[in-house]
């Protein structure tokens, strides 16, 4: 391997390690927040559903890039004012990239994937809840043991698809100097003037960690139960 060729391996290695941390610490958060949202898209309680409803409106009709900026520049100079946070021992987490960007995608994620959740549990037919009250259980042991799993059948495809999405995402970091995949690209590219080389690689990288991501969610889908 030519020196040119290590040093793009490393650089691109080096900023995969934060794609993978950044994807599946943002992919468990969101995916976990976006049920507690999608119940309270649901719910007869408008003090829930008018929140949830702004929340999932105000992050899927803006653009994730935009979301990044107003959160890293934004939160960030707004955080830096408050002498209580700017002196005290968790002031390096506040001044981390990671933490904005960690921030920005999982609730972009959560509000994306409410409405995948919210589609699914209003697709379970109505007499599998009304069997259940017929059996004397409560509504969230209905929730549990009736709904959500058959929703989660269900959202299951859109869900792999919403997190390739996520994984994409993660390149918009870079713009908040995050060294990910796509910001070693670009330091390799900037520092060498070879351009094709490292974005074909970090392009490569994207397309085998969809990949596995893709067969991941195949493999579960498979091993589910059908309900049909």
């Amino acid at each position: 391997m030519t020196d040119f060729g290590t040093y793009l391996a490393t650089q691109l290695l080096t900023g995969l390690q934060s794609t993978i941390l950044l994807f599946v610490g943002c992919a468990l958060v969101g995916n976990a927040l976006a049920i507690p949202v999608a119940l309270a898209r649901l719910s007869p309680s408008r003090w829930l559903r008018y929140p949830a409803i702004g929340f999932v409106l105000a992050f899927r009709g803006t653009p994730l890039l935009v979301q990044l900026y107003l959160v890293y520049f934004g939160v960030g100079q707004i955080l830096s004012g408050i002498p209580s946070i700017r002196y005290s021992p968790l002031w390096p987490l506040f001044r981390s990239a990671y933490s904005y960007a960690f921030f920005a995608l999982s609730l972009n994620t959560a509000a994306y994937c409410s409405e995948i959740w919210r589609g699914a549990l209003q697709g379970v037919p109505s007499g599998q809840s009304e069997a259940g009250r017929s059996l004397g259980l409560s509504k969230r042991q209905i929730l549990r043991s009736i709904l959500l799993p058959q929703a989660f059948r269900l959202a299951l495809p859109a869900i792999g698809g919403q997190n390739i999405l996520l994984l994409k995402g993660t390149a918009l970091t870079a713009t908040i100097t995050l060294f990910e995949l796509m910001g070693a690209a670009n330091l390799v590219r900037a520092q060498t003037f070879r351009v094709y080389e490292p974005l074909l690689a970090a392009a490569f990288a994207y397309f085998m960690l969809a990949i596995v991501i893709t067969s991941g969610f195949k493999f579960v889908e498979r091993r589910l139960p059908s309900y049909s």
